[in-house]
């Protein structure tokens, strides 16, 4: 895995080869060990290390006038402070735990099997898998104050009343850490998205930016036959991407007449968010005839507008949003899942 937690190209070597040297003492565990590496690495999908090249700037984009008067508009810099509303977390986290918290008694699972031993081989005539739950309910239970409160920072008050009116404590006899690992879950995941809604941002000041001339000091490097798009409008010669779905914004923006340049927002772009960092997709400049020039930054996520974005994502755009209206109106931050039907709003809300 490199330094920004991506799995390698080795690993995704070794693994399409079924050449992943384990030390010995995890040996026994080996398909295992491959089945979950397979499983996070995704598309064994390697590249030539040969075919590797550094992307050059687009000198023509990079140091035009309309160029610098985007990144003008989009280089600065937030920060942010919270509203917390402990009341509504605390409704938000009972109704989670009503409707979806479930904890089962511990149980043990052994399986039985018998073996053929012939000539050519071990068979398995017989299997038998068999679960035995725990009946007996634990008389010392574990400090479950302590415990959430530990997990989630919040006060004893807030974590008792959230006990009480979820109307859960029933399952806590039945298995114990479970219900306290699945309650923290609930209380965590919660947290962070009542923080969001709470969140405000704030410009920190003229001289906290993102200088244009990271573009020059930070090298970018593609594949050609991979994840390169020759362009004529982006700030780079070709633009890296790292889906289809980009792949296809990409030549929109560059087919499109509208369009008069645009960039991929490289990965030290990043705006502070209490979900961690997140780092919008694309800055592009909208020009009809010179008459009027319209500044957005796009988030284009597959799927972006639907509801199987995880909770996290949403998050994290919702702080976009915040990010940029703290930077006046300027610039105009969107999601977009349909090019076309992005352009043709902007053309009829500004009639371009």
């Amino acid at each position: 895995i490199d330094d920004k937690g991506k799995v390698s190209d080795k690993l995704k070597t070794a693994l399409k080869n079924n050449a992943l040297e384990l030390p010995q003492e995890y040996e026994a565990n080996r398909n295992t060990i491959v089945d979950l590496s397979k499983k996070v690495s995704g598309k064994l999908n390697i590249k030539n290390i040969s075919d590797k090249q550094t992307v050059n700037l687009n000198k023509q984009v990079f140091l035009s006038d309309d160029f610098k008067l985007l990144w003008e508009k989009i280089k600065y810099k937030t920060t942010y402070s919270v509203y917390f509303d402990s009341e509504g977390l605390i409704e938000k986290c009972c109704q989670e735990m009503r409707q979806n918290l479930k904890v089962e008694a511990p149980k043990l699972i052994y399986t039985k099997a018998l073996f053929d031993i012939e000539a050519g081989g071990i068979g398995v005539r017989e299997n038998d898998r068999t679960a035995v739950y725990a009946t007996s309910q634990k008389e010392n239970l574990p400090d479950i104050l302590t415990f959430l409160q530990n997990e989630t920072n919040l006060t004893r008050r807030t974590i008792v009343e959230i006990l009480k009116r979820s109307q859960t404590l029933h399952l806590f006899k039945k298995n114990p850490q479970k219900y306290m690992d699945e309650t923290a879950r609930i209380i965590s995941a919660k947290m962070r998205l009542s923080i969001v809604d709470g969140i405000k941002y704030t410009k920190i000041g003229e001289e906290e930016y993102y200088a244009q001339e990271l573009f020059e000091s930070n090298e970018l490097f593609g594949y050609l036959s991979k994840n390169m798009i020759e362009s004529t409008k982006s700030v780079y010669e070709y633009v890296i991407y790292d889906s289809d779905n980009e792949a296809g914004f990409a030549q929109k923006f560059e087919n499109n007449q509208s369009i008069k340049l645009y960039a991929k927002l490289p990965d030290w772009f990043k705006i502070p968010t209490p979900l961690g960092t997140y780092n919008p997709d694309w800055a592009l400049l909208i020009d009809q005839n010179g008459e009027q020039k319209l500044y957005f930054v796009l988030e284009t996520k597959a799927n972006i507008l639907s509801d199987s974005l995880r909770p996290t994502e949403s998050a994290k755009i919702a702080c976009g949003y915040r990010h940029f209206e703290a930077l006046g109106n300027a610039v105009q931050f969107e999601e977009v899942d349909n090019f076309a039907a992005f352009i043709e709003k902007i053309l009829r809300i500004y009639s371009i």
